[in-house]
C-alpha cells in the first residue's frame, strides 16, 4: 500500500501498522462522504490490491458500517455506528492529521437553504 511522503515522515510505525484494509478504505469513504465509488476506483485511491478492497467492503458492510448499490460504495450516514468501530476513530485521525480537521460550520456557510432535488423525490 502507498501512503504520502509527509505520512511516512510523520506518522509513528505502530500508527501505520493499526491501520488495516478495511480501515484504509473506510477512511477514504469517510473523506469522500458525499460521494460512491467502484470498488476499483477506491482501489488505485489508497493503492491497495483491488481485490483486498473489495473483501475489505463486503466485511464493511456486513458490519453496516457502508453502503452498497449496483457496482458503487458509500460510507453509511449511521454515525453512531461509525463511532462505535475503532478502525474509523484510527482512519478519520490520520486523515485528520494529514489533511486537517473539517472545520463544519464553513460547510453550512455554504450549504444550500434547500435539500437537493434528488433528495426531495425519496420523500
Amino acid at each position: 500500500m502507498s501512503i504520502d511522503r509527509d505520512t511516512f515522515e510523520n506518522t509513528s510505525e505502530d500508527e501505520l501498522e493499526e491501520l488495516s484494509v478495511p480501515d484504509h478504505v473506510l477512511g477514504f469513504l469517510a473523506a469522500n462522504e458525499d460521494r460512491a465509488f467502484k470498488a476499483s476506483k477506491i482501489a488505485s485511491q489508497i493503492g491497495v490490491d483491488e481485490g483486498a478492497v473489495s473483501t475489505a467492503l463486503s466485511r464493511l458492510k456486513d458490519r453496516g458500517l457502508v453502503d452498497h448499490k449496483a457496482t458503487s460504495w458509500a460510507i453509511t450516514d449511521d454515525t453512531e455506528r461509525l463511532e462505535g468501530y475503532s478502525g474509523y476513530e484510527r482512519a478519520t485521525a490520520l486523515f485528520n492529521e494529514q489533511l486537517g480537521k473539517e472545520n463544519k460550520d464553513s460547510w453550512r456557510e455554504h450549504a444550500p437553504g434547500e435539500p437537493h432535488p434528488s433528495v426531495e423525490n425519496k420523500r
